[in-house]
């Protein structure tokens, strides 16, 4: 039996078709994937389920069997929808409590919230599902992961039946990705029906039944999982065969460009977060630094950019002290840098595209004259970005939360590189890109570093830091542990279980 039947679903904005006449059957009980580009139409077909926004004339949305319209996530929920989106929909002063029975409060004899009753209900849920969670702590004190479950609880304890996760594991460390499967293969066990949007290959193998492709808004294919490679999966969601594996020259590194000598830095608390941090960069290479989420990467990018004071050590490009610069100045020294976080550091989400484009240098020719902005040539600089890096849709004049997570992402590659850095530090520089864009984002830096550039790449996936670097650096609790070189990545049959190793704190000794 089919719980979701979806036919000649279709989303028009403007001149942009973001949906084209889509046909999805989703069974009940199963995990059902959404395989697709960024930019394809995979969430705002999702949206459409939920009713965030609504189809054009024509469409048909059939639930258990019922033919149905969902004017709005309200209607969506009484129907037995709940959704989990990418950026989670939490008030983080609240406590996970309070967020998960948020307009849906139970109430006393007295009108007042039940929260005793609320409370027992939620401890119930969350044991059924052994989501260990403790109610009464605020959402600003926990883990992305747990911010999740908390996601997850809301739509439970609404009794959804069908429950929609978008991009689920773009925000996770390895760790917590590994739960959210065991969290997903408890829902399917308690007959829960799970829609999961992704573009990871990986996480479609090893959760889901079933996946349906969408390319460019249209409906290409629904396979069997079981039946299918993640090879025929990329090729069949970007249209073309993908290379799954990097492919990049032996590097020869020149001189030092970047150096880093006993750093230290405090976190928000006060704490001691990078210690006597220590690190080289040279021109020609990528320097991969691998760890656990957590273990003072995000202090360490704040330090060198300039956005978090240092407490001591130095902090050198091309031989000049830049630790105590500010932001802009750092810039002006060729150090460029791709944000962790996209919305919060990389884009100014109410400006236009073409305008996001231009943020350091706005102020410059060929985009000013004697403080006038020359719209021309943003158009024209806007446009040959769009082009080049394949930023969907083509429409530079909209704001940039309108965008994709991953178009959001490909802006500050392109303008980052299109600066022409000495030094780019590239962090998490391909969360939420799907395979297509992914290739494409390695083969820049590999040209970056062929320019005879410097490319600091800090990620938290093992299997990219492992394939795109030259030399790798881990660090554990704020210092670098361990250092791999060229040689030692390229010949150690067991180099992933040996950096996971030491991410963990342990010698191989």
């Amino acid at each position: 039996m089919f719980i979701l039947e979806l036919k000649n679903i279709s989303r028009t904005v403007g001149d942009c078709v973001a949906n084209d006449r889509i046909n999805l059957k989703v069974k009940t009980g199963e995990v059902h994937a959404i395989l697709g580009e960024n930019g394809a139409g995979k969430t705002t077909l999702m949206n459409i389920i939920f009713g965030l926004v609504q189809p054009d004339a024509g469409s048909e949305i059939y639930f258990k069997g019922e033919r149905t319209s969902i004017p709005s996530p309200r209607f969506a929920i009484k129907k037995g929808i709940g959704m989990v989106h990418q950026h989670f929909m939490l008030v983080r002063p609240f406590t996970i409590l309070q967020n998960i029975i948020l307009g849906v409060e139970p109430r006393n004899f007295l009108g007042l919230i039940d929260y005793k009753n609320a409370r027992a209900e939620v401890l119930k849920i969350s044991e059924d599902y052994n989501f260990k969670i403790d109610p009464d702590l605020k959402i600003e004190n926990i883990s992305v992961g747990m911010q999740q479950r908390v996601e997850i609880l809301k739509t439970l304890y609404r009794n959804a039946e069908l429950i929609i996760l978008d991009e689920p594991t773009a925000v996770l460390t390895p760790q917590e990705v590994l739960d959210f499967y065991r969290i997903v293969n408890n829902l399917k066990a308690k007959g829960k029906t799970i829609i999961i949007i992704t573009h990871k290959l990986h996480e479609i193998k090893e959760i889901a039944d079933r996946c349906t492709i969408i390319r460019k808004g249209k409906f290409i294919e629904t396979v069997e999982v079981c039946n299918t490679s993640e090879e025929d999966l990329a090729a069949k969601m970007v249209g073309r065969k993908v290379d799954l594996k990097i492919k990049k020259s032996e590097a020869h590194p020149g001189e030092i460009v970047f150096k880093i000598d006993n750093l230290n830095v405090e976190n928000d608390k006060q704490l001691p977060s990078v210690k006597n941090f220590n690190l080289t960069l040279r021109r020609g290479e990528i320097l991969g630094l691998a760890g656990i989420d957590g273990n003072g990467q995000s202090e360490l990018v704040e330090a060198l950019t300039g956005l978090r004071k240092i407490q001591s050590g130095s902090i050198k490009i091309n031989g000049f002290e830049i630790g105590h610069l500010s932001p802009k100045e750092i810039y002006e020294h060729k150090l460029a840098m791709i944000p962790e976080d996209r919305q919060r550091r990389g884009l100014v989400m109410d400006f236009k595209v073409k305008e996001n484009f231009v943020l350091q240098n706005i102020s410059k020719a060929p985009f000013s004259h004697y403080g006038f902005i020359l719209n021309r040539e943003l158009v024209k600089f806007a446009n040959s970005m769009m082009d080049r890096f394949d930023i969907r849709p083509r429409d530079i004049e909209q704001n940039a939360r309108n965008l994709s997570g991953g178009n959001q992402q490909k802006i500050i590659l392109a303008r980052e590189i299109s600066n022409n850095p000495d030094v780019l530090i590239a962090f998490q520089p391909t969360r939420g890109l799907d395979v297509g864009a992914i290739e494409y984002v390695h083969q820049e830096l590999i040209k970056l570093r062929d320019q005879g550039k410097a490319v600091l790449l800090i990620s938290y996936e093992l299997d990219e830091v492992i394939n795109l670097s030259d030399r790798i650096a881990v660090i554990v609790e704020g210092g670098i542990t361990a250092s791999i070189d060229q040689e030692e990545i390229n010949t150690q049959k067991n180099i992933k279980e040996h950096i996971g190793l030491y991410m963990a704190g342990r010698s191989l000794e």
